[in-house]
Order: structure tokens, then C-alpha cells, then sequence
């Protein structure tokens, strides 16, 4: 969800406020989400997020801090212990109101998701062209079976595949490919809403350029939405517009991609950006910064600011007092006590 910006003369501002609704619902809005296991186990707590067609938002984080709970909560595909509150705002209808029938239709065909670990999420017995197949049958009665192997052909041609791969069984494919696939197969009813939850995971860095530029490619032609999780802050502003940074089931930090990596307003998304060496840059010629120690336990939530026990900076009053979101400057707003203190270059290496 985007900060609201405020001018005082009758200019309008440099980007577009898209923390009010003007005009048609935006494609996802989420309000105040909240996923908890097991009745006591929070594992995501009040997330709000906004997405428009044609937008790319990222999502960052270390493992463990909710990132694929959220994105599994988006289309409900949470086990029964998840309970859900909340509202997930798809075209501006709530998905967890959805009876299965209506949520069956919207899976695949209004929003769908590629999943992290492409050979564990095909089926290892049937045909890769088949598995395309199948969501186009099962969404569109008018579909016959021909019909639908040739739009598997032709997803799998979309996606830098020829055709004729749709005969491969999943292990005779690489993993880049086993990855174009799963894309494929997440375009096969054209959705308004793509989830790609860490596409290019255990790839190799030129198969992970490749995916990403196609995922970019992809959402260009078609205006569709894109969420991208990832743990890795460069890839996010590098392909995404707006960034959200989560830690410890929350939204830490907001704002555009570019920015929030480049001069992160959070200690933690400081963090995360220290952590990746910026190749060719000379002004940056030390090795990168690991964080020391673990998101937090779920479970075991400390007290006050969920990430003060790693923080380099923290007060003694981050260990009583939560922090909410507030405004960061610009399009940015950030969970931080000291976020009107201007970051200096000391903060930002003992991060």
C-alpha cells in the first residue's frame, strides 16, 4: 500500500497517489491480513498491500518472515490450521468471502501463482503440455481437449520453449525450463494477477536473468499485476516497481523499489541491501554485511519492536514500544522510531 503524499500548491505530484481509489477498484488491495496456525502462532499480522494492473511489487525478506504464507493466503491455499481475518480485495471482491465454487472459478483465471521449486510443483507422471492444459479445460467449458494442447504449444512458444517440449515429462526438462513451465502454465487462463513466489530459486544466475526478464516481458504485454517474493532486495529493484519489505509476519517498510534498496529508511531493509555487494560501483569496495542471528520465532514474539534484539541501533525504548508505519519521506513509509533521522553512512554499514 502506497503512503499518501501531500502538496501544497495546485502542481500535481511527481507519481500518482495510489493510496486513494480513483475511478475502478485496484486490481488486489489487501487490508489488514492476518494468518495464524494453530489458533496462536501469528505468521502474518496486518499486512496491507495494493496493487494495480500493470504494477510489479516486491516482497522481501529473509526466510521465516511470512513471505509465501502471504502469498499462499492471497488465493487461500493455506492448510485448514491457517485461520484468516482480514480482507483480500481481488477486482474488489473479498477472496476469504468466497464460497469454493466462485473461489474455484478465480484460481488460475482472475489471479494464479508460480510456485517456488518448479519440480516438486509439477506432476512427475504427466506431460508438462498436459499439465498446461488442464486449468484451460477446467476454466473454460468451451475448451476441447485439441483446442487446449495447442494453447499449451503455444504458452510453452511464449515463454522461449518450442512446442514440442509439451510431449517432456518434468525430469527430462532443465530447471530453467522446468521454471518456464510453471509460467506457462500460470498464464494458461489470463489472469489478471500473477504470484511468482521466488520464480528463479536454486537457478543459476544467467537462467535467473533470463526468467526474470521474461516475467517482466510478459507482464508489460499483457497489464497484468505481479507480486514478486523474493529474498533477494537487488533482484526486487531491479524488475519491480514498489518494494515491501516484511519482517517477523509485518511490513516493515514501503516504497518505491529503487529507492528503498538504494537508501533503505529501516534498519532491517538497510540490512538486507548491505548484504549484496554493488558490482561496479567503486564507492562501495567492502565485502558485504551479514545480519547476525534469526527472525524470531513466531511463537515467541519478543516485546515491543519484533526486530530491536538485532538491532544496531536500537533504543532501550524498542524493547517496550511497537512501531506502526509512518511516513518516510516521498512514497515511503517505514516501522522505525528513528525514521525521521536522517540515515548517515555509519548507520547504514553497522546495519
Amino acid at each position: 500500500m502506497t503512503a499518501t503524499t501531500t502538496t501544497t500548491g495546485p502542481e500535481p505530484s511527481a507519481s500518482p497517489d495510489l493510496s486513494k481509489p480513483v475511478g475502478d477498484p485496484p486490481l488486489l488491495e489487501v487490508r489488514n491480513l492476518t494468518v495464524t496456525y494453530g489458533g496462536t502462532v501469528p505468521a502474518v499480522r496486518g499486512v496491507d498491500l495494493r496493487v494495480e494492473a500493470g504494477q510489479k511489487l516486491g516482497i522481501a525478506g529473509e526466510s521465516g518472515c511470512g513471505k509465501s504464507t502471504l502469498a499462499l493466503a492471497l488465493l487461500r491455499l493455506l492448510p485448514a490450521t491457517a485461520k484468516l481475518t482480514g480482507e483480500i480485495l481481488l477486482d474488489g471482491e473479498d477472496v476469504l468471502t468466497m464460497k469454493w465454487g466462485r473461489l474455484r472459478a478465480v484460481r488460475w483465471a482472475g489471479a494464479s501463482i508460480v510456485f517456488q521449486g518448479a519440480m516438486h510443483s509439477l506432476n512427475a507422471v504427466h506431460r508438462v503440455g498436459d499439465q498446461i492444459a488442464e486449468p484451460i479445460l477446467l476454466h473454460n467449458a468451451k475448451a476441447t481437449p485439441a483446442a487446449a494442447r495447442r494453447r499449451a504449444g503455444e504458452l510453452l512458444e511464449q515463454v522461449g520453449l518450442p512446442a514440442a517440449r509439451a510431449q517432456a515429462y518434468p525430469h527430462e526438462l532443465s530447471g530453467g525450463q522446468r521454471q518456464r513451465v510453471m509460467i506457462a502454465m500460470a498464464l494458461a487462463c489470463d489472469p489478471r494477477l500473477i504470484i511468482a513466489d521466488e520464480p528463479t530459486t536454486a537457478l543459476d544466475v544467467m537462467i535467473q536473468a533470463q526468467i526474470l526478464r521474461l516475467i517482466e516481458q510478459l507482464v508489460a504485454d499483457q497489464d497484468v499485476g505481479l507480486i514478486m517474493i523474493s529474498h533477494d532486495l537487488a533482484v526486487l529493484a531491479d524488475t519491480c516497481d514498489r518494494l515491501s519489505v516484511m519482517y517477523a509476519g509485518r511490513v516493515v517498510e514501503e516504497g518505491p523499489a529503487r529507492q528503498v534498496y538504494a537508501e533503505a529508511r529501516h534498519p532491517y531493509g538497510r540490512a538486507l541491501s548491505a548484504a549484496f555487494p554493488r558490482i561496479g560501483d567503486p564507492a562501495s569496495r567492502r565485502a558485504p554485511r551479514g545480519l547476525p542471528g534469526d527472525p524470531p520465532d513466531p511463537a515467541a514474539l519478543p516485546g515491543g519492536c519484533t526486530f530491536h534484539p538485532r538491532c544496531p541501533v536500537a533504543l532501550d525504548s524498542c524493547a517496550t514500544e511497537d512501531q506502526e508505519l509512518r511516513e518516510a519521506g516521498g512514497e515511503r513509509r517505514a516501522a522505525c522510531v528513528l525514521v525521521d533521522t536522517p540515515a548517515t553512512d555509519d548507520s547504514r554499514n553497522t546495519a
